[in-house]
């Protein structure tokens, strides 16, 4: 169901990004886009939205009465095509999408470094000048631990992943002794 979200959620993102991008309104799409995501977080509005019998147009003018004195006429249209469409549900990949579309036209690459043991801000901050030097892009960090790993780092740079785990030489190896 992820991938699927994710993929029904694509259009969405690449069509509010070229309005915004091209409207200089990059970042009043991310606040609204973020708005109708944490919306639909609420237990009450995703049972509401999931409801069979809830009229479509009461809940997109339920969401519009929310944020209205946030959502300008564009944003509020949004809401009612997604509502209309039955896709308020998957509001948090449309702004997961838009936002690495948005950090891809500035330059800026998400990156998750996940170790073993936490990593110290010097230590981030040398990931992140070795990823730009290879990549070209400004590096934004985020640091996870996972004990699993047992020792070593796992890089997800957006399509890119790097595995220099223990865990990781280890399943490799598995694997390779099985073949």
């Amino acid at each position: 169901m992820a991938q699927e979200a994710t993929t029904i959620a694509r259009p969405y993102a690449e069509a509010v990004f070229a309005l915004a991008n091209a409207d200089g309104t990059l970042d009043q799409w991310s606040e609204m886009l973020d708005f109708v995501a944490s919306l639909m977080q609420n237990s009450t509005m995703r049972r509401l939205v999931n409801e069979p019998s809830q009229v479509k147009s009461q809940i997109s003018e339920l969401i519009v009465g929310i944020g209205a004195d946030k959502l300008t006429t564009e944003e509020q249209n949004l809401v009612r095509l997604l509502a209309e469409n039955g896709r308020l549900q998957i509001a948090s990949e449309i702004a997961q999408r838009y936002e690495s579309l948005k950090n891809r036209e500035r330059g800026v690459l998400d990156v998750d470094v996940a170790t073993a043991f936490p990593l110290d801000e010097k230590e981030l901050q040398s990931i992140a000048t070795i990823l730009k030097n290879k990549l070209g892009r400004d590096i934004r960090i985020t640091s996870t631990q996972e004990p699993a790993l047992i020792g070593g780092v796992v890089i997800h740079a957006g399509d890119l992943v790097i595995d220099s785990s223990v865990q990781g030489q280890l399943n490799k190896l598995a694997n390779e002794l099985e073949h």
